[in-house]
């Protein structure tokens, strides 16, 4: 076992029902976090980082981990209802819902934390959670459509209209992937032998990890929230939402022939 998963359950195995300082929490969450490597530059370095306030906070104040996913979806919701309701305020509305839209992104890496300080893990709220993740991106791409279609920009239209199918694959490529995995690592032959496996886990620098994620930076959800500072200029907005699609279509075709191949599983010369 790693020494991030030996952590995470140790503080399962002592943290159900006992309650926790915000200080206590902070110290336990700094110890199991998770690592960073090949995580989009945002989440890694903002995101965790205000989420394991968050987190901290409700522990100390006995927020359980479902209320936090909610109190998440709810603040994304609330953002997109004010690029709605204030689509001819475009300034105010863009900085509300790029700021709301943050705040439930943080909340959303939240909830995790929450469940395995607490010792509350459950199928239950992992499916919680990717339920209402599975809802909120599309959702963002559906408030942008059809601002598109008040305002008439054709670019923001297409854009958005294609946006929606590729948020839904890519999440479930990501979702699905992570599941097979789990089944092809119980059942497929071993590639290598035991003593061949700590070689390969070394493979890799800091610096490779710290470039792959500012590299990724275009594909953090993060990016996505902070775009909708430049609402107030339509013309921006959707030149920069078209290159963010682009950018994404780009990756998530690399990222899917790379899942694809991981879960084709061994060939037969691999396991004569």
């Amino acid at each position: 076992m790693s020494g991030s998963r030996a952590t995470l359950a140790a503080v399962e195995s002592t943290t159900a029902d006992t309650s926790m300082t915000f200080a206590e929490a902070w110290a336990t969450i700094g110890a199991a976090q998770k690592p960073g490597d090949g995580v989009p530059a945002y989440t890694r370095w903002v995101n965790r980082r205000a989420a394991r306030v968050v987190a901290s906070a409700a522990v100390a104040t006995g927020v359980g981990p479902n209320a936090v996913s909610f109190i998440s979806f709810g603040l994304s919701l609330a953002g997109l209802g004010a690029l709605l309701a204030l689509h001819s305020q475009t300034v105010i509305a863009g900085a509300l819902a790029a700021v709301l839209l943050a705040l439930g992104y943080v909340l959303d890496s939240a909830d995790g934390q929450v469940a395995r300080l607490t010792g509350r893990s459950s199928k239950q709220g992992e499916w919680l959670d990717h339920l209402l993740d599975a809802a909120r991106v599309p959702a963002i791409h559906v408030t942008v459509l059809l601002v598109a279609m008040w305002s008439g920009s054709t670019l923001g239209m297409v854009t958005a209209a294609l946006f929606v199918p590729l948020a839904a694959a890519q999440f479930m490529s990501q979702i699905l992937a992570e599941q097979l995995r789990k089944d092809l690592r119980r059942t497929a032959v071993r590639r290598w032998t035991p003593t061949e496996a700590p070689a390969r886990v070394a493979q890799g620098s800091p610096r490779r990890g710290t470039l792959q994620s500012i590299f990724l930076l275009p594909t953090d959800t993060g990016a996505l929230c902070w775009l909708f500072l430049a609402w107030a200029w339509p013309p921006l907005f959707f030149a920069l939402y078209a290159l963010l699609f682009a950018t994404n279509a780009v990756h998530a075709a690399v990222s899917m022939r790379r899942r694809a191949l991981e879960l084709a599983g061994p060939t037969r010369k691999d396991v004569r």
